[in-house]
């Protein structure tokens, strides 16, 4: 068995195992329609849209720490943070710990590199869109998931394409890249994460890295479909290392994953 399991559970979510290290990242774990749709975005139906593929009791039991990467409720929501309760560390942005310490978390704002179980976790930053709305939508947070013997993984957050992006990349040189796509946005605006075009420039700007979308077909403003991706990443020539996961699929990655 691989000693590196990525699971992408739904939308944001995800599960990474890292040798004995269990990480769980931006859990929402309501059931389908639990959530109403994201205010002033076409396709007004209720979220999440699908039913959570794993049971979230499994997705905490052995948890060494969970990430949430902001507050918005596609990345943590009522049932996520109720799952996180019990002394879980929570890394999270440092303007958003006291929030969810009132909500009962232990909350450790990451500000530098931290260690969990020999997992070296070190903040990155990135932008919620483009021009105005980015400022919006406030700040990002992503993470650079480091260990002995094993690739390493960068999971963007919520980011569009951009200088913080790229300077991660060269940074780190990240043998995985997880990147939110879908496209979603609100009426009148550009995309606020990313859309397969972007999608793209992160596979050619990293050509050693597999690439896993995710952040789709999940919630109701995410207009791209899975689908979109893979035909672009198939045009662009970089589509054996674009990898699109279903809900509930696990990828196990060796340290030469491409």
């Amino acid at each position: 068995m691989s000693a590196l399991r990525l699971t992408l559970v739904r939308h944001a979510t995800l599960h990474v195992a890292m040798g004995d290290t269990r990480i769980l990242i931006d859990p929402m774990l309501g059931p389908a329609g639990s959530q109403p749709p994201i205010p002033e975005t076409e396709n007004q139906v209720p979220n999440p849209l699908v039913e959570l593929p794993i049971p979230a009791a499994s997705l905490v039991a052995g948890l060494t720490a969970a990430i949430v990467t902001h507050l918005h409720p596609d990345h943590l929501d009522q049932e996520g943070a109720a799952a996180l309760k019990g002394g879980v560390p929570v890394l999270c942005q440092e303007r958003e710990a006291p929030a969810l310490t009132r909500a009962g978390l232990k909350a450790v704002p990451l500000t530098e590199p931290t260690d969990l179980g020999g997992v070296r976790v070190t903040p990155t930053s990135g932008r919620h869109g483009h021009g105005a709305i980015a400022r919006e939508m406030g700040p990002v947070l992503g993470v650079v998931l480091a260990a002995e013997g094993l690739p390493t993984v960068y999971v963007a957050g919520d980011t569009v394409w951009c200088e913080e992006v790229a300077q991660a990349i060269e940074a780190h040189a990240p043998d995985v890249i997880v990147v939110n796509a879908g496209a979603p946005a609100f009426v009148g605006t550009e995309p606020i994460t990313m859309n397969a075009a972007d999608v793209v420039s992160v596979a050619e700007a990293a050509p050693e890295a597999v690439v896993i979308p995710v952040h789709m077909e999940a919630v109701n403003h995410c207009a791209e479909p899975r689908e979109a991706v893979r035909a672009a990443a198939e045009a662009a020539g970089v589509g054996d290392r674009v990898h699109v996961p279903a809900d509930g699929q696990t990828l196990g990655l060796s340290a030469d994953p491409a």
